[in-house]
C-alpha cells in the first residue's frame, strides 16, 4: 500500500513539474538556448508573415487602382507625371521606368521610333523594373524557406541532449524512478514540439507568399507586355 501511495506521489510531483516554465528551467544550458533560438526564430517567422500579408494586400490594391486609372482613356503623359514620375508601387515603377525611356528616346532629335532600338530599351526597361521590384519583395522571404527545413532539426538536436542528460542523471543517481527520467525526457520533447511549432508556420507561409508573389510577378510582366506595346504602336504612329 505504501509503495502504491508513494508511486502515485510520484506521479504527482512529476506531473507537477511538467508546465512549460518548468521545463525551461530546469533544462540543461544546451536545451535553453536551443529553446530560445527557436523562440526566436518563431518570433521572425510571425513578423515576416505579418509584414509580407500586409505588403501584398497593399500592393495589389495600389497596382488594381492604378489599373483602373491606366485603362481609363487618359493621357499617359499626365498619368506619368502623377503616378509614373515618383512611383509608390511596382506597378507604377514599372510604367514609370518604361515611360520614361520612350519620353527620352523620343526627344533624341531625328531618332527612328521604329528602328532606333526604342522599343528594345523600354522592354530591357520593364525587365531590369520587374526584377529588381520583385527581388525587393522577395527579401526575407527565404528566411522562411530556410526556417521551415531546418527548425525540427534544431528541436531534434534538443531532443538529443535532454534523452543525453536523462541518462546521466540515471547513471549518477543509480535511480530509474520517474522523478530522475521524466524532466530530461520532457524537456526533449517540449524542444521537439517548439522546432515543429517554429517550422509549421514557416513552411505554410513561404509556400503561400511566395505563390502570391509569383502572381504578382506575372501582373507586372503582363502590364509590360501590355504597355510595350502600347508605346510601340505609338511609335509606328508618330513615324
Amino acid at each position: 500500500m505504501d509503495r502504491a501511495v508513494d508511486t502515485a506521489n510520484l506521479g504527482v510531483s512529476a506531473a507537477g513539474d511538467l508546465s512549460v516554465w518548468a521545463l525551461f528551467i530546469n533544462a540543461s544550458l544546451v536545451v535553453k538556448l536551443v529553446m530560445l533560438g527557436l523562440l526566436g526564430c518563431s518570433i521572425v517567422v510571425w513578423a515576416i508573415i505579418f509584414a509580407k500579408t500586409l505588403t501584398l494586400r497593399r500592393i495589389n490594391r495600389e497596382a488594381s487602382g492604378f489599373e483602373d486609372r491606366f485603362w481609363s482613356g487618359g493621357s499617359l503623359d499626365d498619368l506619368y507625371d502623377t503616378d509614373g514620375a515618383k512611383p509608390t508601387n511596382p506597378m507604377t515603377a514599372v510604367f514609370g521606368a518604361a515611360m520614361g525611356e520612350w519620353r527620352r528616346s523620343a526627344r533624341i532629335p531625328g531618332v527612328d521610333l521604329v528602328r532606333g532600338g526604342v522599343k528594345e530599351r523600354v522592354d530591357r526597361a520593364i525587365g531590369i523594373t520587374i526584377t529588381r521590384e520583385m527581388d525587393r519583395l522577395r527579401r526575407w522571404v527565404i528566411f522562411l524557406a530556410t526556417v521551415a527545413p531546418v527548425a525540427p532539426f534544431v528541436g531534434l538536436f534538443g531532443t538529443v541532449w535532454g534523452i543525453m542528460h536523462s541518462f546521466s542523471s540515471i547513471a549518477a543517481e543509480h535511480n530509474t524512478n520517474l522523478s530522475v527520467v521524466a524532466p530530461g525526457i520532457s524537456e526533449a520533447l517540449f524542444a521537439t514540439a517548439i522546432g515543429l511549432l517554429t517550422a509549421i508556420p514557416a513552411y505554410v507561409a513561404y509556400n503561400i507568399i511566395s505563390n502570391s508573389l509569383d502572381l504578382f510577378e506575372d501582373r507586372l510582366d503582363g502590364f509590360g507586355a501590355e504597355f510595350a506595346a502600347i508605346l510601340s504602336r505609338q511609335s509606328e504612329e508618330r513615324a
